[in-house]
């Protein structure tokens, strides 16, 4: 059975599928401490504060202008992206559902010769276990964009070229499978406005938007800086 709580080494994989060296770094760090520890952890959490202090920052999240739209950045987990898992004969859904469950199964599809079929994990938002089955119930896992895509677009991303879109919308270090509910209820929120219900995983929440955000150059508003490094300051 999947651990209630991601331990660092865990989450030191979706650290690793970055493809920007802002987020590399942070994986060469981890590992010179050790990635079971707390201290790495710690470490970690300090590199991201001082990334978080280079990030520009807006004083409030622009409103909705009406100039957002999904498909803007994609058509929703394509494998036509040049980021780590594209290119691999699986859509990125599967790239990130296989990355995450345990205990799966694969089945052939037309989007992947080795399509999760079933597994299990436990939400890192909230800690709930859950059974996967892609023949029953399948959106009860979901894939959350950390740094949301509404979100991403109102802070700079508006005015990439398409292909950094959807490489920005496919990359595995900003993708995590949870669970359904925490991700209808996050929306396109920033931290200001939400964070993970299980505050053991905020920590690991507040490091991956930080670096998410610095490695796409993307602007942040006042509040959720204030949350992330106040968040930063509980690791």
């Amino acid at each position: 059975m999947a651990s209630s709580q991601w331990p660092v080494r865990r989450w030191l994989l979706v650290w690793a599928g970055a493809v920007t060296a802002v987020i590399v770094a942070i994986g060469v760090v981890l590992s010179d401490v050790g990635v079971d520890t707390d201290p790495a952890l710690r470490v970690a959490a300090r590199h991201a504060a001082d990334v978080l202090a280079t990030i520009p920052t807006t004083e409030s999240r622009p409103g909705a202008d009406g100039t957002y739209d999904r498909a803007q950045f994609g058509a929703a987990w394509t494998d036509a992206v040049q980021v780590t898992g594209g290119g691999d004969r699986c859509d990125t859904r599967n790239d990130i559902l296989t990355r995450d469950l345990s205990d799966i199964t694969t089945v052939v599809t037309s989007k992947c010769p080795k399509a999760v079929l079933s597994g299990e994990f436990r939400s890192p938002y909230t800690g709930e276990f859950i059974v996967f089955s892609r023949e029953r119930a399948a959106s009860a896992v979901q894939i959350d964009h950390i740094v949301p895509l509404a979100f991403a677009w109102t802070m700079g991303a508006r005015t990439w070229p398409a292909g950094r879109r959807y490489a920005f919308a496919n990359d595995p270090a900003n993708l995590v499978a949870v669970d359904a509910r925490s991700n209808q209820d996050k929306r396109d929120a920033e931290p200001a406005r939400w964070m993970p219900r299980l505050t053991a995983f905020r920590c690991r929440y507040a490091i991956q938007f930080i670096l998410v955000t610095a490695a796409y150059h993307l602007t942040l508003d006042a509040p959720s800086q204030a949350t992330l490094r106040s968040t930063l300051r509980s690791c």
